[in-house]
């Protein structure tokens, strides 16, 4: 009986993990884009979206190879916010608005822009929780 009672605990206990939701922006930059030219205006760039508020975290991934399917982008920039407020706020505000401006010109307009919820957990504690699973 004792085993029952912990896996119906863990049924409660999971709703409630509180892992928070943040904000992205995904810029992507396809291959055709002049990478010189962009690589010359993407400090410009980065000093307006740096300005912007709620932006706690940016990367870059460097595409060098398509392990499947046919690849169109050479770059994926991540910008995340605190909130999808504090981004849409962000992207009104002059600094948003400039950085908007600069990364249309510095790619010629073919730049893709993707925005949405953004939640990620490492994996140790994904792991914890499957050691709760192997105690029932």
């Amino acid at each position: 009986m004792p085993k029952k009672r912990a896996a119906i605990s863990i049924i409660f206990i999971l709703p409630k993990i509180n892992i928070p939701t943040m904000y992205q922006l995904i810029i992507l930059i396809p291959l055709n884009v002049n990478i010189n030219s962009f690589d010359e205006g993407w400090p410009d760039f980065l000093e307006a979206a740096e300005e912007m508020e709620g932006l706690i975290r940016e990367s870059v991934s460097r595409i060098d190879r398509s392990i499947y399917g046919q690849n169109n982008i050479r770059r994926i920039y991540s910008f995340l916010y605190r909130d999808k407020s504090s981004f849409e706020k962000s992207l009104l505000s002059p600094p948003g608005e400039k950085a908007g401006k600069i990364i249309h010109e510095i790619t010629g307009g073919d730049v893709i822009l993707l925005s949405g919820p953004f939640q990620e957990d490492s994996l140790e504690r994904i792991q914890s929780w499957e050691d709760l699973d192997d105690d029932s």
